[in-house]
Parts: C-alpha cells; structure tokens; sequence
C-alpha cells in the first residue's frame, strides 16, 4: 500500500499545481491532501529518516519534471535548529514525527531588526502552510528527544530555488540555495 499511497499523493498534487494558479488556494488544497496521507499512517522509508548530527538534512521524495514542486522528508536531530529563512515560494509541512517550533518573523521590506510574529509547536499529524511569497520568513527548531521528521511540499524545486537567510539582529540577508542531501552520504 506504500509505494501506491505515495505515488496517489503525488499525482494528486500534481493535478492541483496544474489546475490552480493562486497559491493560497494550492496551499489550502495540498495541506488537506498531506492531512489525508498523514492521516492513512504513510511511512516514510526508513533511510529518509534518518537524521545527520551535523545539520538538518533534507532527502528529495519527488521533484516534478518541470521542477514546478517538489516534495522533501526534512529531518532534523533533536535540538537542531535552522537559520532564520525564506523559501521564496509557497510550501506546506506536515509533521511525520518529532516536535517542530517553528518561529515566524514579519518579512521584512528594509534591513532593519526582524519583527517576532509568534511560535507554534507542530506535533505529529498536524499541517501547516509555512510559507506563500508573501509570508515567508521564519526558523525551526527539533524539540523533545527524537528525530523531528517533516514531509514538505513547495512551489518549485526548492534544492534550486535561491533563498535568503536573515540575521535576525539586524535583518541583514544573505541568499543561498539549499540542494539536497544523500541518505547514503551521511552514513
């Protein structure tokens, strides 16, 4: 049932990337899509689960042809935390195991100290929209005593997309493009 579970939810996507041209709308319908797949007990296979000790790692899990999405298993050891980032796009999280702090900032329009804008504990089950074009600046954080395991989709092929990370302190921006990571290069 696996592999069919995933592959249904990929071209389930997929249709609604090809038919919906308003982000928040294709945000709102991949998050009752990732809510199902959740739901239906997916499992990720075990190599996309493993965590590095050295940073958090995403392993790819689909990337359209047309790079037009693309869908990661994003692990994180406990207590790892990301920079403070933007994505550039629109993407939708949905939590596979572990607690996730997810800390969000105003997006800045000058470089000026980042606004705090609330934080939220994600915990298995739960989706979210963290980030449109319009929203998009925030950090993560693993909390608790397992692996944090986050099954992402976004707008585009998101190992490209150049995005930027903030110094909280003074706002100041840097761009950088994530790529992907390897189960077996971590090993």
């Amino acid at each position: 049932m696996q592999p069919d579970r995933l592959q249904t939810f990929v071209d389930d996507v997929e249709r609604v990337v090809r038919s919906i041209d308003d982000e928040h709308e294709i945000t709102v319908r991949v998050a009752e899509l990732m809510s199902a797949l959740l739901a239906d007990g997916y499992r990720l296979p075990p190599e996309l689960t493993q965590p590095s000790t050295a940073r958090p790692v995403t392993y790819p899990l689909h990337i359209a042809a047309d790079d037009s999405w693309s869908m990661a298993s994003v692990v994180w050891d406990p207590g790892q935390q990301t920079n403070v980032h933007s994505h550039e796009t629109w993407g939708v999280v949905g939590i596979y195991a572990g607690i996730e702090l997810e800390t969000r900032y105003l997006k800045p329009t000058a470089t000026v100290p980042l606004t705090p804008a609330g934080e939220t504990r994600w915990i298995p089950g739960q989706v979210n929209v963290c980030c449109t074009t319009d929203d998009d600046v925030h950090s993560v954080t693993a909390l608790g005593s397992e692996p944090t395991i986050g099954i992402h989709v976004y707008g585009g092929n998101i190992s490209r997309i150049s995005r930027r990370a903030y110094d909280p302190a003074t706002g100041e921006s840097q761009w950088f493009v994530s790529g992907w990571d390897s189960p077996a290069v971590l090993r």
